[in-house]
């Protein structure tokens, strides 16, 4: 029965490092899928090249995991560092493919060449964010809660609004003005943009309620109007939809005239890397 237990609290465990490894992944890694210049270098490198990128990663990666890595333990010996580093490799590259096939940059269609190579560079980043998931972006004992001096809701609230801004901003300002966002809007059926907005609540509320980047308990302590963790992720959900349409009006990518589909599908797009940088500018709170 102990035995069991036991297995069962590493597989728990288990579970949550690689949702953490992957949050942190996405927190670092989603601005570059939104880069073409990206997209291109993926589509033209060679199997030596793709090589190469992969060793100079691993050997970042490595140290990184040495030092700070993705798990709440950190490893002594180099060879559990190695192991450690070869799965967050591994989990930054499926956390790429995975977005880029959301984004229908890559479809069964593609060239495996071309997947190989956009998967790859873009999932380089991602897996340089797992490494760094838990000594940058753990919370840990930094939230506070106080019983007996509560903020009023209202207050608790407004910090939250404004902490998604601020986050969705930092992540989605360089986004906005550039040509990728209506290029993928473009190629996006209604059926992928449900695909999407499922994407980004999920991501979102694993960034801020599963990861375990903060303590999850004083977290939802929080006496704001949305404490609950889904109002609160489908607040800030609607928030950051909010912010991107109008990062998106302001430079000049939409208009009045323009179609309510056209800003649907733009704001839904840009709407997947702005949650994230919200779901990250509430870690703060």
């Amino acid at each position: 029965m102990k035995k069991s237990k036991r297995r069962k609290n590493q597989w728990s465990n288990e579970l949550k490092d690689i949702i953490q490894g992957a949050s942190g992944g996405f927190l670092f890694g989603i601005p570059m899928l939104y880069t073409k210049n990206i997209w291109w270098i993926g589509s033209h490198t060679k199997p030596a090249e793709m090589l190469l990128a992969i060793v100079t990663t691993f050997i970042a990666v490595l140290l990184l995991t040495r030092t700070e890595g993705f798990r709440k333990t950190k490893d002594i010996r180099w060879l559990d560092a190695a192991i450690d580093t070869v799965e967050a490799i591994a989990i930054g590259i499926v956390c790429a493919a995975f977005v880029l096939f959301l984004l229908r940059e890559i479809t069964p269609e593609t060239p495996l060449q071309e997947t190989l190579g956009k998967i790859i560079f873009e999932g380089l980043p991602f897996a340089l964010g797992v490494a760094l998931a838990n000594g940058f972006l753990s919370g840990g004992d930094h939230y506070q809660s106080s019983d007996s001096e509560q903020e009023p809701t209202i207050n608790a609230t407004l910090a939250d609004i404004g902490a998604t801004l601020i986050g969705t901003t930092i992540i989605a300002f360089n986004i906005a003005p550039t040509e990728e966002v209506p290029m993928l809007a473009a190629a996006i059926s209604p059926p992928w943009q449900l695909a999407i907005m499922a994407a980004s609540l999920l991501i979102s509320y694993g960034i801020v309620f599963a990861a375990g980047f903060t303590d999850q308990t004083k977290r939802q302590q929080q006496q704001g109007i949305f404490q609950r963790p889904l109002s609160e992720t489908v607040m800030a959900y609607l928030v950051s939809l909010a912010a991107s349409a109008f990062m998106m009006f302001f430079f000049h990518k939409l208009s009045f005239d323009d179609p309510w589909s056209i800003w649907l599908s733009y704001t839904l797009v840009l709407g997947l890397p702005a949650t994230i940088g919200g779901a990250a500018g509430r870690l703060a709170v």
